[in-house]
């Protein structure tokens, strides 16, 4: 099983911070990656069990249910139904943590997968880089403090 696992501290509370990762239709406003998404069959976004569909900037679309969801811990489960990545069993946690000096934010990014052994060093890579560090790069300067 291959797992990545992507870190960053953002300058802003965890509760302004959450409110706009919680939301799981709305990774096109702050993930560079995602261009458009939507919630099938009408469910509601916070819904344990809803499926995200989404387009990637490059025309890939991704389906993903959403698994767990915690205003209390900052964080949610979610799993890839549908990728042109070559994964499966693909299962990832988007969480938040409070850094009380200076009220900031730790965020951490974590998913478990399997692939074929060949496939698993570069599919670690670009999952880490191109999507996880570079959607949490972007909360950042989202946050950054001016």
């Amino acid at each position: 099983m291959a797992k990545v696992f992507i870190s960053t501290v953002v300058d802003s509370p965890v509760a302004q911070v959450w409110t706009v990762v919680r939301d799981f239709d709305g990774l096109p406003s702050w993930a560079p990656f995602a261009v458009e998404s939507r919630i099938e069959h009408n469910a509601q976004a916070d819904q344990v069990g809803c499926i995200r569909n989404f387009r990637l900037k490059g025309g890939g679309v991704i389906r993903e249910r959403l698994l767990a969801l915690s205003d209390y811990d900052f964080s949610m489960t979610y799993a890839i139904l549908e990728s042109p990545m070559a994964v499966e069993n693909y299962v990832a946690t988007l969480r938040l943590l409070p850094v009380t000096d200076g009220e900031r934010s730790y965020a951490e990014w974590s998913a478990e997968f399997d692939c074929r052994p060949e496939d698993q060093r570069e599919l670690i890579g670009r999952i880490g880089r191109d999507t996880f560090l570079a959607a949490l790069k972007a909360l950042q300067a989202r946050f950054t403090r001016r």
